[in-house]
């Protein structure tokens, strides 16, 4: 029963899930993007999974600073926006869950509390 939880230690929604994992007794691994960055196969693991819209943070001060031409190029197009995400690791929606857990697949992106614990 391996899980990873993907993020930056600073954030409060990551906070939030590990403490919550902690609560649940789930043991996991912490992979800090800040740290050890991210790979493009496991950005584009999670889109083919999840979707492009569920993994990219448009709502964060990342992804505003951006200008018009990175914005438009990631709207229209997955690869570049997957390219944005291996760059602008705080564009990724955190936290990202990923492993297994009692012999079941685990893919979590976004903190809901609710979910976890069905899932944990």
């Amino acid at each position: 029963m391996t899980i990873t939880i993907y993020g930056i230690k600073s954030c409060d929604t990551m906070k939030k899930a590990m403490t919550l994992l902690d609560t649940l007794n789930v043991s996991y691994e912490f992979h800090d993007y800040k740290k050890q960055g991210i790979d493009k196969a496991s950005i584009q693991r999670w889109v083919d999974a999840l979707g492009i819209d569920k993994v990219l943070n448009k709502r964060g001060t990342t992804w505003r600073k951006l200008t018009e031409e990175q914005k438009q190029a990631a709207d229209a197009n997955i690869d570049s926006a997957i390219d944005l995400l291996v760059v602008n690791t705080s564009m990724i929606k955190r936290p990202i869950v990923e492993g297994s857990y009692n012999n079941k697949a685990v893919l979590l992106c976004g903190f809901d509390k609710t979910e976890f614990e069905n899932c944990f």
